[in-house]
């Protein structure tokens, strides 16, 4: 289940307080000029158009058009309100929340609005110094929300940005250090073959034209040698295979990249069956970057698994986030270049917003 975050409660939060600002007019304490029943429903309506406004929606005009019908209803809550009292908290509401919607000089059009709204209902009464003040103190208010729902939004966008750049170079800085690893293991599997290898060649070709020389006693001998030298060779050629087949330890790599994600928390588990050479291994290691950047950038998510599997000829990599979701995918260019670089080993990438986003990468291996 997903966790509710400070978004999430500060919805909750400014909830819990429209409502308690109308609770007056809606439990019958004061009565509204229209009937108390048709204000109650045009209260709920307010309601579910500031849910829909700030909900995780993927049609941006559907939230927009659920926004404006909000501000609308504040309105007309206020003005057939008996006695405002702090519902002109509402007010308050629409302009904080239209922040995540619209521009920023929209939003002071809002606040604009809304002050008018206050200015009209106070021509309802002798302009007294009380009605400028109410005036000014919740133009203020809405000022001083706006403000700080941009600041607010800014500050994530730039957490956000920086954990993309993170994930970017700690996956570049990993495989330039395998690369480097791998230069230096290529360098030292030559220098085996050739200053050892080719002198243990040697020994054997010295010790094979020894044994058909004509003296016994030194035949047990050099057949022994012979042995021990050809033992040795193998040996050698071995490491050398070795360490030019070496992979990168894949799970450590992902781990590394993957770390101290502000917002997101990464589990990352990797089979230990997992056999892949240093091309396939690049591969995942992109695969894992480009999942987790867009899960940052678009799934609104706190949490991401990622599960690599061996199964019969192939590698799979499977992701899955608590985010959003999409009901139809759109592939930006990172997904499609994901799918061309998997394309290239004969594998495939399959994607699905439904229940969060999920990633399933196949690729088949040696």
């Amino acid at each position: 289940m997903r966790r509710l975050g400070t978004e999430g409660w500060a919805g909750i939060a400014m909830l819990a307080v429209s409502i308690g600002v109308a609770s007056p007019t809606l439990f019958g304490m004061t009565e509204p000029i229209i009937p108390r029943g048709w204000w109650t429903v045009l209260f709920a309506g307010f309601v579910i158009s500031i849910l829909a406004a700030t909900a995780a929606l993927d049609s941006q005009p559907v939230r927009r058009v659920s926004l404006a019908l909000g501000i609308a209803s504040s309105w007309v809550l206020v003005l057939t309100a008996q006695s405002t009292g702090l519902l002109l908290v509402l007010f308050v509401v629409t302009a904080a929340a239209s922040v995540y919607l619209i521009p920023l000089w929209a939003s002071f059009v809002v606040v604009a609005l809304n002050t008018g709204v206050i200015a009209l209902l106070s021509t309802q009464t002798s302009p007294e110094l009380g009605n400028l003040i109410l005036i000014g103190f919740y133009l203020l208010i809405q000022t001083a929300s706006v403000l700080s729902s941009a600041t607010l939004i800014r500050e994530q966008r730039m957490r956000r940005e920086l954990a993309e750049a993170h994930v970017e170079l700690r996956s570049a800085s990993i495989l330039l250090s395998e690369s480097t690893r791998n230069a230096e293991r290529l360098r030292i599997s030559r220098d085996l073959h050739d200053l050892i290898g080719h002198q243990l060649t040697v020994l054997t070709l010295e010790l094979e034209t020894a044994r058909h020389m004509p003296d016994e006693s030194a035949r047990t001998h050099l057949d022994r040698a012979d042995r021990v030298a050809r033992e040795l060779l193998r040996d050698v050629r071995a490491t050398v295979g070795r360490l030019r087949s070496e992979a990168p330890d894949l799970e450590r790599a992902l781990t590394e990249m993957s770390a101290t994600l502000p917002g997101l928390a990464v589990t990352i588990d990797v089979a230990p069956d997992v056999r892949v050479d240093e091309e396939h291994s690049e591969a995942l290691i992109r695969a894992a970057q480009e999942i987790i950047t867009n899960t940052l950038r678009h799934a609104d998510a706190q949490q991401l698994r990622i599960d690599v599997r061996a199964e019969p000829g192939s590698v799979v990599l499977r992701a899955g986030d608590d985010g959003r979701g999409a009901a139809k995918i759109v592939l930006g260019n990172g997904l499609r270049g994901l799918q061309e670089r998997f394309a290239v080993f004969g594998g495939d990438v399959k994607v699905d917003g439904h229940g969060g986003f999920a990633v399933t990468a196949r690729m088949p291996v040696p």
